[in-house]
């Protein structure tokens, strides 16, 4: 289903009964990413779940969005699905707006799950700070009006070969969207979140390495550390079952815990 929201087509679905739990997807995901989550929470809880603007079914932001943006844009969607306090399971990107909202806004958000989160800005090696200048030489110089019409398409080609895997799948304001937000370092928010916090990573993450959890978990206060050995960025699918059972915990179905086994 659709909801307008900031004039954006918003698309979103909920379902279940009982305490609140809002599903936010990481990057390049949408609604379905959480699928499995979403039916197995469903059994004893309501959930939410949507795609991000830019996202799935969602429409594109009317410009550079940062995590600031994103975030006020979760308050408004919990202000129009009438949600006024809610747990939050988060993951990649989403956790960049989780650890915002729970930070500003700790009166909105009840428990926290933080899967594989990104908002740690990662010390960058010479060789990232070598592919910027390129990147940024080359974008001077293919503006050159002697390239003319071919500017654009060597540029992509330049972008192509020293870029991110994001970064060359992403066009037009995505694009941007991206370099803001990999930009931004929310670190300094982290002993701000007060919302009782379990970070869930997988041991093999290569995007959101598990150092970054243990800064998270030595950052929020009484936070707590699950890693999954063997899985990956999306820990919550290599070991579904394992996340279940626990997530049930943290939320205190201990009924839907001898159900599901």
């Amino acid at each position: 289903m659709f909801i307008e929201l900031q004039g954006l087509k918003i698309f979103y679905d909920f379902a279940g009964e009982g305490d609140t739990i809002v599903l936010m997807h990481g990057w390049g995901g949408q609604v379905d990413s959480f699928k499995p989550v979403f039916d197995y929470l469903t059994k004893r809880f309501k959930v939410y779940v949507f795609d991000f603007p830019g996202f799935g079914k969602s429409d594109l932001p009317p410009k550079a969005w940062g995590t600031e943006e994103y975030g006020k844009f979760v308050m408004k969607f919990f202000k129009a699905v009438n949600i006024e306090k809610a747990n939050i399971i988060a993951h990649s990107f989403g956790g960049r707006i989780a650890i915002w909202l729970a930070a500003n806004f700790p009166e909105m958000v009840k428990k926290l799950v933080l899967i594989d989160s990104a908002g740690i800005k990662p010390k960058r090696k010479l060789k990232y700070h070598i592919k910027v200048t390129i990147a940024k030489t080359g974008k001077r110089i293919f503006s050159l009006p002697i390239f003319g019409k071919y500017g654009e398409r060597l540029l992509n080609n330049l972008y192509r070969l020293v870029g991110s895997k994001d970064y060359q799948q992403q066009t037009g304001i995505m694009r941007s969207i991206l370099v803001r937000i990999v930009n931004e370092d929310l670190r300094g928010l982290l002993p701000k979140i007060v919302a009782p916090t379990l970070l869930i990573w997988g041991e093999n993450d290569k995007d959101v390495p598990v150092s970054y959890a243990k800064i998270m978990e030595k950052e929020i206060k009484g936070a707590g550390l699950v890693v999954f050995k063997g899985a990956g960025h999306f820990s919550y699918l290599d070991k579904f079952i394992d996340f279940c059972l626990i997530v049930s915990k943290f939320f205190g179905d201990t009924e839907g815990i001898e159900n599901y086994v």
